[in-house]
């Protein structure tokens, strides 16, 4: 393996788009209109594997719901824009895709092609990489940025005013799926399709074997937004598919990459050292691993592969977890664990949990080079392990199943809500103990393709609450803090993209940034979204949210919530301990009524600030005492309130 400074300018300018530069320090030129790349070959096939036909679901399993409003969506087409619904959230804006990053034969989307049925153990044809050339892909946030990454390069947008984002640049850089992240003044992108060229360059690469392709994990310098630079362009065997940025806690001065590739293993005589033959064939195939990609910050163009761990090892065996095919009867086919889709990394608890196609991970990551396995489960109703977040206390974590790849229907009235769904599981002592499942529960049409897909947590003190991507499932954002009973709070969806036939879009992604909820859509844009309060999310809630800000997001970079002692977090509190009758009248009307008066302290030297600071204090002691004959989540959150209401009073003294 090695690394492979790119180097290679970019011209910049303000809603151009930008084209990768030949050499580095070549004069930069006008952007040339985008062209759909030639067919590379031998085309890569990102993605879990092609399903064979479809397994019998047992009837008795639960089935989404068809009188639900998002269920008989009116659809679109040419000129036609398709219906919407909300619940408990609004759309504040949306923005197109700009020129050279859609197909103007189709403007709103790709017709995936349709798999022709596949023989149990018969090798699987690879997709046409065309097929996705324009989709948009995963987000990263930057400041008052957000990036969208695409099969076709990326684009960044200013924030700052949400309603209203704005286009800053625009970068063609072809090759699939384009997931991008963020660490200080370098970007990230994952690379896996066989188009894909060290330059960037859009006529593709022909040939089997090319020292043009490139397959990896390309490194940017974003110093200057306007004007990104790809400085360093690692190689893997069987490229990118999606990346997590891991921190080393012992130096500062680098940071890992895990590097999760999907595709085919690419010919040894074009990257020494790889391999696809089987298991039991060569000890040393590029399959059953991750690569670790070391990348000093200083001087990113030495990034390297340091480490290809076996995280699916048993004893000897480097093959050990699942093997593919169905569980019994009437069970989902389930993919064999030879890689990793994607792993979300928690550093502050030392965990990682890696979604890998045919296994759910739990992993011990204190020492980042080298992640070891803590544990491992399977489930009868997974057909494909995609993605995984935690909650923020580290003690559960929630895994996708990508049934059908994300380009088929998977949300329709005959597909059971434990199929393409989420599987939540506690974590008791390192192990992973499963407690429910939660699908997004209105029936969608078979024009529309819709599965679990991308997420992040919504950072509301003393609840376990996430908003999630569906395709065109639209997005949902549901209370998991009983884990056993997770429950839809907030919804947003369109119609079809097309009543006929059934054309990929929806989103991609969906994450929460810093008071607003933002949604990659692969054929419409960018969307962005507002929660609005209801009986199941108070605007106390909402604003206690607010209180958490970041400077840069990746959500495969899992962060700590840490909230303030404040008046809006305290208020939080409150309103879930009268939600579940956790707190008496009289004593909530105690804790308002002393947050009211602090509240109106701007110093703590106010000549009432001492007497309104020794009662909130006195008020926090019996909340305190309240805690300990409290049960469950009432006594953690009563005790979450007496820290809070002690830490108010504090920051005023």
């Amino acid at each position: 393996m090695k690394s492979t400074p790119g180097g290679r300018h970019f011209s910049a300018a303000m809603l151009f788009v930008i084209v990768a530069a030949i050499a580095a320090g070549q004069a930069q030129q006008p952007a040339a209109p985008a062209q759909p790349p030639t067919t590379p070959a031998p085309p890569a096939a990102p993605g879990p594997p092609r399903q064979q036909p479809d397994p019998e679901p047992p009837a008795d399993l639960p089935r989404p719901s068809t009188t639900d409003p998002r269920a008989n969506l009116k659809a679109g087409g040419p000129g036609v824009k398709a219906a919407e619904a909300a619940w408990n959230m609004e759309l504040v804006s949306n923005l197109p895709k700009p020129e050279g990053f859609f197909d103007p034969a189709l403007p709103l989307g790709t017709r995936p092609p349709e798999p022709p049925p596949v023989a149990a153990g018969a090798p699987r044809t690879p997709p046409n990489p065309n097929q996705l050339a324009y989709t948009n892909s995963d987000l990263a946030f930057s400041g008052n940025n957000v990036i969208v990454g695409s099969y076709h390069g990326f684009n960044t947008y200013n924030i700052e005013r949400a309603n209203k984002p704005q286009l800053i640049a625009s970068v063609v850089c072809p090759g699939g799926q384009g997931d991008v992240s963020t660490w200080g003044n370098l970007l990230f992108m994952s690379v896996e399709q066989t188009r894909g060229r060290l330059d960037c360059g859009l006529q593709g690469v022909v040939p089997p074997v090319s020292n043009e392709r490139f397959r990896g994990v390309r490194i940017f310098d974003i110093t200057d937004l306007k004007n990104p630079k790809q400085v360093a362009a690692v190689q893997t065997c069987r490229g990118s598919h999606t990346h997590t940025l891991v921190p080393d806690p012992a130096d500062k001065s680098r940071i890992y990459l895990y590097a999760s590739g999907t595709g085919g293993v690419r010919a040894g005589e074009e990257l020494a050292g790889c391999s696809g033959k089987d298991a039991k064939e060569d000890p040393n195939t590029s399959l059953f691993s991750i690569d670790v990609i070391e990348v000093p910050i200083a001087t990113p163009e030495k990034a390297r592969i340091v480490n290809q761990p076996r995280l699916f090892a048993s004893d000897t065996n480097i093959a050990g977890l699942w093997m593919g095919g169905d569980h019994g009867p009437n069970t989902q086919r389930t993919s064999t664990t030879n890689q990793c889709h994607d792993i979300t990394v928690y550093s502050e608890m030392g965990l990682a949990a890696g979604a890998c196609s045919g296994n759910g991970i739990l992993m011990d990551i204190k020492d980042p080079k080298n992640p070891k396995r803590l544990d491992f489960v399977s489930d009868k109703g997974f057909a494909y392990w995609h993605s995984a977040t935690f909650n923020n206390d580290g003690t559960k974590v929630l895994f996708t199943d990508e049934w059908g790849g994300g380009g088929r229907p998977r949300c329709r009235a005959v597909d059971p809500l434990t199929w393409g769904a989420d599987a939540i599981y506690d974590i008791v002592d390192g192990k992973l103990i499963h407690k429910g499942y939660y699908k997004m529960p209105a029936a969608q049409t078979e024009q529309e393709n819709c599965v679990a897909h991308n997420g992040s947590l919504i950072p509301v003190p003393g609840r376990d609450i996430m908003v999630q991507a569906w395709y065109q499932g639209g997005l949902s954002v549901f209370d998991f803090t009983d884990s056993a009973n997770a429950k839809e709070i907030a919804y947003f969806d369109r119609g079809p993209i097309n009543g006929e036939a059934m054309l990929s879009g929806g989103y991609w992604s969906t994450y929460w940034y810093n008071g607003n909820l933002y949604g990659s859509e692969m054929a419409r844009g960018i969307d962005v979204f507002k929660l609005k309060p209801s009986e199941h999310l108070s605007q106390n809630e909402i604003d206690a949210a607010l209180q958490f800000r970041l400077q840069e997001f990746n959500s495969q970079n899992q962060p700590k919530v840490v909230w303030p002692a404040s008046s809006a977090v305290a208020k939080a509190y409150v309103d879930q301990l009268n939600r579940t009758k956790g707190i008496s009248a009289v004593r909530a009307g105690a804790v308002l009524s002393g947050l009211s008066k602090v509240d109106g302290l701007r110093t703590g030297k106010e000549r009432n600030a001492a007497e309104a600071l020794t009662t909130l204090d006195a008020v926090a002691a019996q909340v305190e005492g309240d805690a300990k004959t409290a049960t469950g989540r009432d006594a953690v959150r009563l005790k979450a309130l007496a820290e809070t209401l002690k830490g108010r009073a504090q920051a005023l003294r």
